[in-house]
């Protein structure tokens, strides 16, 4: 016979509602009784039932993560990421791809939390940075979380996690230019990711601060692809002054600029350095190996779905959803055979 909320109560000694603070996560139980509580649901195996809470008339247990990416890799983490911590506080996860460009995304996101009867959504780039859709969600008194590049939120009242892609991409730039590389490239993915614009913002911050003056010729403007980056490295090869050094604004981009400078018959990195950025298995995949900054995207996500349900409990217990301060991460330079001389 399954176990009961009541047959926890019974074993732990403790109310049916002391219970039910448990299994929702309110934070306002003792330690003494909720290690009781906890022991109790352990010992009889007991499985709260998402569908007798929600018809209790409490919020659904269940997120959405709404991404629009083209980046396997990066969205494979994030999904991981956010259902390890859905997973340990008993949420079910609803993934959304969709078209950031379409002119009803709006209304389809509206209508998706509605019909599914979400608790919350997750939000990256680009629709975290998009005022539009956020205004959309906060009219509807959605919950969310976003996930965006930055040293900073401002002007945010919804909990936010931030990457810093502008130290990250000084860093990479820097450690070129101690490699003694003065003509540095910059292949760029979209303009729509603010992620694309703090890299390079980073990128431009280093040259400057080592008094080299910027080739524009040499920052060219993609997509954050294998293909941009076989085709712009063909571009910069092509230049009479060619560039000793290229900071790639992904590794899926660098990749693509190593397979093509092996096919203009250039060699990596003894004529030309090649780095990118978030220490994807693209980075590790390549020979030689690529020079990045790892990006903890697993960890992020984590981290914003459990700022997304701090926001949920506090809802429930009448208290402010604008909890949590916002958590910054700074992707780390990681050195590889990619840009050693």
């Amino acid at each position: 016979m399954s176990a009961t909320i009541k047959s926890v109560a019974e074993y732990a000694g403790v109310s049916i509602k002391t219970v039910s603070r448990v299994i929702n996560n309110e934070g306002t139980v003792k330690q003494d009784t909720l290690v009781k509580v906890q022991n109790a649901i352990a010992a009889l195996n007991y499985k709260p039932n998402k569908a007798a809470r929600d018809l209790a008339g409490r919020d659904n247990y269940v997120l959405g993560y709404v991404y629009d990416n083209p980046n396997a890799y990066y969205i494979l983490a994030m999904q991981n990421g956010i259902l390890d911590e859905c997973r340990a506080c008993g949420y079910e996860l609803l993934i959304h791809p969709c078209d950031a460009n379409s002119h009803s995304i709006i209304d389809e996101l509206l209508a998706m939390v509605e019909s599914a009867r979400l608790a919350g959504v997750i939000l990256s780039p680009p629709l975290s940075e998009m005022p539009d859709i956020l205004s959309a969600l906060d009219e509807k008194g959605i919950l969310y979380v976003r996930i965006m590049s930055g040293e900073e939120a401002l002007g945010t009242k919804h909990p936010c996690v931030l990457v810093n892609d502008f130290r990250a991409a000084f860093a990479i730039t820097e450690h070129l230019i101690k490699q003694g590389h003065r003509d540095i490239a910059f292949i760029a993915g979209e303009q729509k990711h603010n992620s694309t614009r703090e890299r390079q913002r980073g990128y431009l911050s280093a040259l400057q601060t080592y008094g080299i003056d910027v080739q524009h010729a040499h920052m060219l403007q993609g997509t954050y692809s294998f293909g941009t980056g076989v085709e712009k490295i063909k571009q910069l090869l092509a230049q009479s002054d060619r560039p000793t050094a290229v900071f790639a604004c992904n590794d899926e981009i660098a990749a693509g600029a190593l397979f093509g400078a092996r096919m203009e018959g250039v060699d990596v990195p003894s004529q030309l350095a090649i780095a990118g950025f978030e220490n994807s298995p693209f980075s590790r995949q390549t020979f030689p190996p690529l020079t990045t900054a790892s990006q903890p995207t697993a960890q992020i996500a984590q981290q914003a779905t459990a700022s997304l349900i701090q926001s949920l409990q506090s809802r429930r217990r009448g208290g402010n959803t604008q909890v949590g301060a916002s958590h910054v991460f700074v992707p780390e330079l990681v050195v590889r055979e990619s840009t050693s001389r």
